[in-house]
């Protein structure tokens, strides 16, 4: 029981950090574009940006499926059953 609490715990924790430094390279992006010797830094921003958004849908997509095994959702998340039309 502990250990799965501590897996859960490293797939919180993981991502959130790939998401920290995500927002880290977004800001270093844009203050480094302010010095006048260095260009603005498009590469870094972009990998900033996918470092920062795909951890984070990824962490709201665990949230629902842990919310959606202890049916602690609201109607319109859950999964719908196929109509039988029969």
């Amino acid at each position: 029981m502990i250990v799965q609490k501590v897996i859960a715990l490293l797939i919180m924790v993981i991502p959130a950090a790939i998401a920290m430094y995500g927002i880290k390279l977004i800001r270093d992006a844009f203050f480094y574009s302010t010095a006048p010797d260095v260009g603005f830094m498009w590469g870094q921003l972009i990998l900033g940006v996918l470092a920062l958004v795909i951890p984070i849908l990824f962490i709201a997509g665990f949230i629902l499926h842990h919310e959606r095994k202890k049916n602690r959702v609201q109607p319109r998340f859950m999964i719908r059953e196929p109509e039988d039309d029969e």
